[in-house]
């Protein structure tokens, strides 16, 4: 043998040591089971018993004492002396609870939170032996709790106290009274408070009987070791030996009859049975469908809901539920891509190969090994798109039939019987049966050699493709669809992301979906538009659709799975377990018939029962919500009354707490109405408002259930008072400040007033002396100007006459010779001199001067004290701005000697040349 074929042929040989032992297991369809870990509900591993009220709030005695659990969220309460709870039961509004040399009951309080009575202070002259309660039953209007050691009666604040000769391992009501089983042959009937013998059987001898039960068939008596006991009309027989072997091998521990008649035996070593008595078959839950832990120590049903107290954590199944799951725990089988059913018999293909169930049995099919992407039936055969071909697959064998890698999604071409066309790794193949049965495979030419994943047929001869990175093409194929005759390719500007685009022909229109948004081929316009049949579904990939249903997953939210018809049929599917199961982006459903429909999954397969899912929605009845807390920012609040008021400064934020534990997946709806009015969908039993303003408001609280149908509702009442600026007193207190305003405003407007009209007094008289000081200054100002004009005058008029005398003086002169008395020549020329220097002129200008020019002498002579009387009168002259011509007459002298007199004058004042002498006198100080 050849190395190479020596080493495959190991590697084959290492697979089926591996691989095929792990494939072989039983096609269990098991009902839902949720899981609640120790972490979840955050107590004790072990769970000893359960129980659960009339609303369906689940009570269980474990490790670490009682949990409570209301649909929405878990809580611990402990008992005083922080001891083991060893039963439990629900009684009328009352959770009784049994513990070690301890028991009595718990009620809920004002709050809402349980509180514990006990009842072992009634027992009177007796003492415990170490005993620990394991069973708790109602009896006519009695209580009665059981140790290992004796029986309890609590009867209306009594207990009376019943000390038997043997170990009371079990008690059960039966024919009105109460059945007793001890480790003896007889079993003991507990009448007027005594025990009397009910009947001797022998088969019980040795035997440890641990539970016992009322069926139709009798009462069932449940041994350790020993399988199970029909005691009916006082005759003693063994179960059916079917199911009794497997409890003799596995250990019972507790036995439970179901509402539909089968009995739930839980066992030590190997999770439950669901033993159906008229069938004699049974089926059994374990670790390995989906328990947490096979040794099951408490069992209770409500409705439709079982749940089990295990010894690590506790798990609930929905019975009846019409979505059933196949779960391969071994992880061999790996992740579902595609199902199934031909020659009756089902198929999977996940990523590790081909696998089928025969007689129940789940086999791997030799040589598929690989990754499967597509189980398809093409004219009654199956084939299968591997990742390394193409296969046909009959009776559990398997055939290759193309060597073309990558078998994604097949189509059928229109308008032909028997071809078909397939996207692979390399571009597109086409499939065509022969008239001898054998089938022609052979790859499109034309150009596209890329990866195809998605494909459909737009018309016979126009096919859409997708690449799963490169965006999508439209091709024109050959009459004989074998070769491309033209490629279209669209731009990003037709879709914004050409990744992972996905392809449909819904209603002969050709819809993609890229990035969520649901998009159209327009063929009139040659684009791509919005497809608005779906756009209440973008954010949504379609798995399935047939006869004019659609069934969409919501991969951006909680997985819901959706189904409609567009129109009016509509409902959804919420499953924590398959929205935590399905693979995402390789979602797919498959129509098993017109009422089964199969969901691919991580690890298996899910099978949903339309008709039945329909029923039950028609038929539920939605419970109104319960409250199970109000607080604020102070903590809980009395559940007393329903109509709370909530100081403003603890109302920052408001959490309503609500729940419906008779609902495996409660959903909510609220509607506030009020200061402001909201309403939303809620997943969770939790409302919470944050900052309401003041004011009264009004909730109401539905359950809803997948139709969006509401229940009664949940009523209550609450009112924010108004902040402490806003409350009665300080809108007093505010009335009070603004009367007291407008009193002030008035008192200071009227102030106001006063100073207004003083000021205006202040002005008017200000403005008056103002107007006076002014009439005053123009006064002063005429007199100033008429006395400027008189002094002008004057001085004009003594220029003018000492010029006239100077020009009688010049002519005289002249005419001295014609003159023949010299002597009153003389006199004449003497008294024109003396006009000329006449005193009484000057004292006249000098008085007129000093009115105008008040201390102008003064200070010219305090700053030049060497001024000669001549030399002020120059000054005079030139501050009054004369000129030079005009001042001669006055001084009696010439042009020229004023010129002298000026010069001399300057060099007195130290006035430079250049700077006029009369401006200086002018602005003289």
């Amino acid at each position: 043998m050849a190395p190479e074929n020596f080493m495959n042929s190991f590697k084959f040989f290492i697979f089926i040591l591996v691989i095929c032992p792990l494939c072989i297991g039983a096609q269990e369809m098991v009902p839902p089971i949720r899981n609640y870990k120790i972490f979840e509900y955050k107590a004790a591993s072990k769970n000893w018993g359960l129980s659960a009220n009339e609303d369906g709030e689940l009570f269980v005695a474990n490790n670490k004492g009682l949990l409570h659990y209301n649909g929405e969220a878990w809580k611990l309460y402990k008992l005083p002396n922080n001891t083991t709870i060893r039963s439990v039961a629900s009684i009328n509004g009352k959770i009784y609870s049994g513990s070690y040399e301890e028991f009595g009951y718990w009620e809920k309080n004002d709050l809402g939170l349980l509180e514990y009575t006990s009842l072992t202070h009634l027992i009177k002259d007796h003492k415990f032996t170490s005993e620990e309660f394991w069973q708790i039953l109602p009896y006519e209007e009695t209580i009665v709790f059981r140790s290992f050691s004796g029986i309890y009666i609590y009867d209306k604040d009594e207990i009376k106290v019943i000390n038997p000769p043997f170990v009371v391992s079990s008690i059960a009501v039966y024919e009105d009274q109460i059945i007793v089983a001890g480790g003896h042959e007889k079993l003991f009937a507990l009448r007027n408070q005594e025990l009397v013998s009910y009947g001797e059987y022998p088969v019980l001898a040795n035997k440890n009987v641990v539970d016992m039960d009322v069926t139709p068939q009798g009462l069932l008596i449940g041994t350790k070791l020993n399988g199970c006991y029909l005691l009916k009309e006082k005759q003693l027989r063994p179960l059916q030996a079917s199911i009794n072997a497997q409890l003799k091998q596995f250990q019972l521990n507790q036995l439970l009859p179901l509402a539909d008649g089968t009995i739930a035996f839980g066992t030590i070593k190997n999770g439950i049975y669901l033993y159906k008595p008229s069938e004699d078959s049974f089926q059994r839950l374990n670790r390995e469908a989906g328990l947490q832990n096979n040794t099951v120590l408490s069992m209770l049903q409500f409705k439709d809901q079982l749940w089990l107290g295990l010894d690590n954590g506790i798990d609930r199944l929905e019975l009846n539920n019409p979505l059933e799951y196949y779960t391969d725990f071994s992880g061999v089988v790996g992740t579902v891509y595609d199902l199934a059913i031909h020659k009756e018999t089902l198929y999977m293909g996940s990523n590790t190969g081909v696998y089928y169930f025969k007689e129940n049995e789940l086999h791997f099919i030799e040589g598929s090994q690989g990754h499967v992407w597509d189980l398809e039936l093409l004219d009654g055969e199956l084939f299968c798109g591997h990742n390394t071909g193409t296969f046909r697959i009959d009776n559990g064998t398997i055939e290759k039939v193309s060597n073309i890698s990558g078998g994604y999604q097949i189509v059928k071409i229109p308008e032909t019987s028997s071809a078909f066309l397939q996207g692979t790794y390399t571009g597109i193949a086409k499939y065509e049966k022969q008239e001898d049965g054998n089938w022609d495979i052979k790859p499109i030419v034309g150009g596209l050699e890329s990866n195809v994943k998605y494909l459909c047929f737009e018309d016979p001869e126009t096919l859409w493709v997708a690449h799963p990175y490169k965006g999508f093409n439209r091709l024109k194929l050959n009459k004989d669809r074998d070769s491309i005759l033209e490629i279209q390719n669209f731009t990003s500007d037709a879709i914004p992301n050409n990744y992972n685009i996905k392809l449909y022909n819904i209603k002969n229109q050709i819809v993609l979906l890229s990035e969520g948004i649901w998009y159209k081929f327009d063929p009139i316009l040659s684009k791509i538009t919005v497809f608005e049949e779906f756009e209440a579904y973008n954010n949504k990939d379609l798995t399935h659709y047939d006869q004019g249903y659609f069934w969409f997953i919501d991969n951006e939210g909680s997985k819901k799975v959706i189904s409609t018809d567009l129109k009016e049929d509509h409902f959804i599917l919420e499953d924590v377990q398959l929205q935590r199961r399905l693979a995402p982006e390789a979602e797919n459903i498959i129509k098993e018939n017109d009422s089964i429909y199969l969901f691919t999954l991580v690890d298996g397969f899910g099978r949903l029962n339309v008709s039945k899912f329909h029923s039950q929605i028609n038929t539920e009845k939605l419970p109104t919500p319960i409250l199970a807390a109000f607080e604020d920012e102070t903590g809980r609040r009395s559940l007393v009354n329903p109509a709370f008021e909530i100081p403003f400064k603890d109302a920052t934020e408001i959490r309503i707490n609500v729940s419906a534990a008779s609902l495996v997946q409660p959903r909510y709806y609220y509607e506030l109405r009020g200061s402001l009015e909201q309403s939303d969908y809620l997943d969770k039993g939790t409302i919470t408002f944050q900052n309401l303003p003041f004011g009264s408001y009004e909730l109401n609280t539905f359950t809803v259930n997948t139709d969006n149908e509401r229940s009664a509702p949940l009523k209550l009442s609450f009112t924010i008072a108004p902040p402490w600026y806003l409350s009665k007193w300080s809108l007093a207190g505010y009335l009070f400040i603004l009367i007291a305003l407008l009193f002030l405003v008035r008192w200071l407007n009227k102030r106001k007033l006063e100073k207004r009209h003083n000021k205006l007094k202040e002005r008017l008289h200000r403005e008056q002396e103002e107007h006076l000081a002014q009439l005053e200054k123009d006064k002063l100002a005429k007199e100033i100007k008429l006395k400027q004009k008189e002094l002008a005058s004057t001085t004009m008029n003594v220029a003018k006459k000492n010029e006239l005398i100077l020009e009688l003086k010049n002519l005289l002169l002249m005419n001295k010779d014609k003159f023949q008395n010299q002597q009153r020549y003389r006199l004449f020329m003497k008294k024109l001199n003396k006009s000329i220097d006449d005193t009484e002129d000057w004292k006249r200008f000098e008085v007129n001067f000093k009115e105008l020019h008040e201390d102008f002498f003064e200070v010219l002579l305090h700053r030049y004290p060497g001024l000669t009387p001549k030399d002020l009168k120059l000054c005079a002259y030139l501050k009054m701005n004369l000129s030079s011509k005009e001042i001669a007459p006055l001084m009696g002298i010439t042009t020229r000697g004023v010129e002298i007199h000026r010069y001399r004058l300057r060099k007195k004042l130290n006035i430079d040349g250049s700077q006029n002498i009369s401006k200086f006198l002018i602005t003289l100080k």
